[in-house]
């Protein structure tokens, strides 16, 4: 069985290495608009979505990320970086898997518009330090948020070599 979307799972990669040029208009709210249709939880649509391409902000999210993993240019020099957010998990339990549906989604959609795209995670922590909480309410979101992911989005200056095979037994099926 095959189809488009079929075809785009297997095809996605996450890229690691980006042009400098932004990406159009278009092609962003393309991305955004495929997280807003993500499944959440009772229909909450709890996350929090946040395109940022301020390079100023660009630059403070990746020093921000840098800082929690400890190495430099987390974002792979991605001119526009999509964060996600949702509620404190103590509030809403499906706020972290309703989020990570999100940026599926907006994986998917990237690839299938042109772009590169790569999870990038810390943003939890990054988010919980006295910095990151400023960002936040600077970006203008409530309190009481935390941060899930994010990406880095751009047009992909280079490709995953070779695809991993998928594991044996990955999946099973029980009658």
């Amino acid at each position: 069985m095959d189809n488009e979307i079929l075809k785009a799972l297997r095809e996605r990669r996450s890229i690691r290495r980006y042009r400098p040029e932004q990406i159009k208009d278009e092609e962003l709210q393309a991305v955004l608009e495929a997280g807003t249709w993500a499944p959440t939880a009772m229909g909450r649509q709890d996350p929090w979505i946040v395109a940022v391409q301020r390079p100023d902000l660009v630059a403070r999210i990746d020093a921000l990320n840098a800082a929690v993993w400890g190495r430099e240019a987390p974002f792979y020099g991605a001119p526009t970086i999509v964060l996600v957010f949702g509620s404190d998990p103590a509030a809403w339990a499906n706020s972290v898997p309703d989020g990570s549906l999100v940026l599926g989604n907006m994986m998917l959609a990237a690839h299938a518009v042109g772009l590169g795209s790569c999870w990038i995670n810390r943003e939890r922590e990054m988010f919980a330090t006295p910095e990151g909480k400023a960002l936040m309410a600077e970006l203008g979101l409530p309190e009481g948020l935390i941060g899930i992911g994010a990406l880095a989005l751009g047009y992909p200056a280079a490709f995953p070599p070779t695809v991993k095979p998928r594991k044996e037994n990955y999946y099973r099926i029980i009658r």
